[in-house]
């Protein structure tokens, strides 16, 4: 149980983090043109959406075949989950919502979603390094 509540901690830091930084700093005029973004987002709905999210990738991390010890297996499944998840957030907002610039939110959200995503998993190989 330590694991799985540092696992789903250390998917809602990494995500707050790189997200906020994103959105909120780096690309900060990018998201400024975007016009279906809230001028003040919900922030109760983001970390309720992370806290899902963390919860289920720790479940399907712990049950995973995939190496699980130590930086290599967490940042395999970490990279095998953001391509899940960003190419949704990249490729298919980008075709169903009028973005300013397809190539630009696509990169900035590929980009971001990798830096979220490397952070996580070298977390989560921490949590879950040999010999603990």
């Amino acid at each position: 149980m330590p694991r799985h509540f540092l696992s789903v901690l250390a998917f809602v830091l990494a995500t707050f983090l790189t997200q906020a930084l994103s959105h909120f700093g780096v690309n900060a005029e990018h998201y400024q043109g975007v016009a279906h973004l809230r001028p003040e987002p919900i922030f109760a709905l983001g970390i309720l959406a992370m806290l899902i999210q963390g919860s289920v990738l720790s479940y399907l991390y712990a049950r995973t075949r995939l190496p699980r010890r130590g930086l290599g297996g967490g940042m395999l499944f970490a990279w095998l989950a953001g391509a899940f998840l960003v190419s949704y957030i990249g490729l298919a907002e980008a075709a169903k919502y009028r973005v300013p610039n397809a190539g630009s939110w696509i990169a900035v959200e590929a980009i971001a979603g990798f830096a979220q995503f490397t952070v996580y998993g070298v977390l989560l190989g921490f949590i879950h390094r040999p010999g603990d």
